[in-house]
């Protein structure tokens, strides 16, 4: 709200400033409404499934506890990190935590003098505050003690401020929510099936709880991951992949396809010391504008399948293309395990002879590894290229190993820049290992319940994914973070990016 002494003289203004205000106000309170009816609804719907459990609505029961916590986790995430007062008067009352945890305390003593006139201070009372904390293993609750002080000459009274914590107010404990965000993500346990868990513990922890939690989180840990995207874009080339996500649509019984990509940089190959990380976004649709938005300002190379709405970026020519042997791989690889075709066997021969110079170069130096293929791999690649356009037109041109080998064609010119550039792979799989860890996920988790809940998945598969690619144990690192970062100066959030835990 503006200062008082902002406001305009004029009465005419302050009505219209008032007005304006009141719109904005019903126009919040229709939208909060809205989600609180869906919520509601949503709640009646899964009452009844628990009810009826049964044969195929199990499936529908799975659907549901995710819709719901991907729409608490999005709520979550879009609230102010500090609730007013007046607000949290209306939250329910929280239970005591149980008493059979373990406890550790720590005393947050105020001084010994009054800070304004020098007077020794006096006990007379004391703030206690507990915060359930999850240590690898087992739960265990820190209580915070905070002896209210009274000056003896001036009366002032002082009491040390509780330390930072995640979210404000709130009741985990950094170790805590890194546990739950790594069960989630990268563990592939929904929150309603944590909370079993948890329940054979002793603990109740409800999923509603825990998606406020995570939606908190999300929106705290952002800027982190949006500074390993930077790291990500500021690679001379870079790997992109993407995968489809179903995404369930409230109130119309069906789901849609989003997407979730990748953007992965990994200069080990060359003995680069850069670390390497993986850069997740997430989108409803597979438009060619959304890797153009991803990449904004982005000039160098990038490893990539034969999608086509990565041409405008190649059109643009700020961003050259390196094209996929792996992808030609595989065609004939599946030809050959399906049929046993001589040709799909011996493109297959000629390709293994291109890897095997790629394992004699990893780890060298760019200029080694550009001389190394010019020598020995160029000549193969050549080959390979004139014994597919002769082997063409000897068979059915409908044929799937017909296919295979325009495709090949297609794609082997795109792929050859690799051969003169050290800096370059001769295949995006640092780009399919970073989808692998969600896709055994998609097989539990099967959807995403909303756009909100894809765009949180997003940050935190950047986080899990980059730790795992730096040796960072995922859960250890987040606990750190998330101990941390409340307090971090935001121009220089990148401090906390893994690869400097590591050191």
């Amino acid at each position: 709200m503006s200062d008082v002494a902002d406001l305009p003289d004029d009465i005419e203004a302050l009505k219209a400033m008032i007005a304006e205000q009141g719109a904005v106000i019903a126009r919040q309170d229709a939208q909060l409404r809205h989600h609180q009816l869906l919520i509601e609804k949503l709640k009646a719907r899964l009452d009844k499934q628990l009810r009826d459990r049964f044969g195929s609505s199990a499936e529908g029961l799975e659907q549901l506890q995710l819709m719901l916590e991907d729409l608490e986790i999005t709520h979550s995430a879009s609230l102010p990190a500090a609730e007013p007062e007046s607000a949290l008067k209306d939250k329910p009352v929280r239970k005591p935590l149980p008493d059979h945890l373990p406890r550790t305390e720590q005393v947050l003593e105020p001084g010994e003098t009054c800070g304004d006139c020098g007077g020794k201070l006096k006990r007379v009372g004391e703030d206690v505050t507990e915060e359930l904390e999850y240590v690898p293993g087992r739960f265990v609750v820190n209580r915070f003690i905070r002896p209210r002080m009274a000056c003896s000459c001036c009366e002032r009274f002082h009491q040390a401020p509780l330390p930072s914590r995640p979210i404000e107010r709130g009741r985990p404990g950094p170790g805590l929510l890194a546990h739950v965000l790594v069960s989630k993500y990268a563990d592939h346990l929904p929150l309603y099936r944590q909370s079993e868990i948890y329940a054979r513990e002793g603990i109740d922890l409800e999923r509603s709880t825990m998606a406020d939690w995570v939606g908190k989180a999300a929106a705290l840990l952002e800027p982190l991951a949006d500074a390993i995207g930077a790291h990500v874009r500021a690679s001379a080339a870079l790997h992109a992949d993407d995968t489809p996500v179903d995404v369930l649509s409230p109130g119309h019984g069906k789901t849609k396809t989003g997407r979730v990509w990748v953007y992965a940089r990994d200069e080990r190959p060359w003995g680069s010391d850069a670390p390497p990380a993986a850069f997740y976004r997430f989108s409803m649709d597979r438009k060619g504008i959304r890797p153009a938005e991803h990449l904004k300002g982005y000039t160098g190379f990038m490893h990539a399948d034969g999608y086509a709405g990565f041409e405008e970026l190649y059109r643009s020519g700020a961003i050259s293309e390196v094209a996929c042997l792996a992808h030609i791989r595989r065609k004939f690889f599946e030809e050959a395990q399906s049929k046993s075709t001589p040709i799909a066997a011996e493109a297959l021969t000629r390709i293994a002879a291109l890897y095997a110079v790629e394992a004699e170069i990893r780890g060298r130096p760019p200029d080694m590894r550009a001389a190394t293929r010019q020598a020995k791999a160029r000549p193969v690649f050549n080959d390979l290229i004139t014994w597919l356009q002769s082997e063409l037109p000897k068979i059915s041109g409908k044929s799937d190993l017909a296919k295979a080998i325009r495709y090949a064609l297609t794609r082997l010119p795109r792929l050859e820049v690799y051969l003169s550039n050290g800096h370059l792979e001769i295949d995006n799989n640092a780009a399919e290992r970073g989808m692998r860890g969600l896709a055994i996920g998609r097989k539990n988790w099967m959807f995403a319940g909303s756009e909100g809940g894809g765009h949180n998945a997003a940050i935190a598969y950047t986080l899990i994914e980059t730790a795992k690619l730096n040796d960072i144990d995922p859960q250890a690192w987040l606990t750190n973070v998330l101990s941390r970062i409340a307090d971090h100066p935001i121009n220089r959030v990148a401090e906390l990016a893994p690869w400097n835990y590591k050191r």
